[in-house]
């Protein structure tokens, strides 16, 4: 399964893909994700995101990304790597307070 890796920043991980994107020549092997504002949760349900449901998820995710995803690279991602991206958007729902308790589970 893809590994979540936390930066120094909070609002920010880093996914190491199973599954390299591959665009052209290109490979990428990792996917910077960022804690989205309010305005980039448009169209999408919360209780979606924290669901990880895939329709969610491909709305947010190109928003986050960095390297920007297109829709078809999600609609292409391997299974392990979306989940992985999935619980880092999860993740980045839950308030400070919240988050401690969660990780000592």
């Amino acid at each position: 399964m893809a590994k979540a890796e936390t930066v120094v920043n909070p609002n920010e991980v880093v996914i190491q893909l199973d599954t390299p994107l591959v665009r052209g020549e290109q490979r990428v092997d990792s996917l910077s994700l960022r804690k989205p504002l309010s305005g980039e949760l448009r169209g999408v349900s919360l209780i979606e995101l924290v669901q990880m449901d895939v329709l969610a998820l491909r709305k947010v995710l190109p928003r986050i990304s960095s390297p920007i995803l297109s829709e078809p690279e999600v609609n292409n991602m391997d299974p392990a790597d979306l989940l992985a991206c999935g619980v880092a958007i999860a993740g980045f729902l839950l308030q400070k307070s919240a988050k401690d308790p969660a990780l000592a589970v």
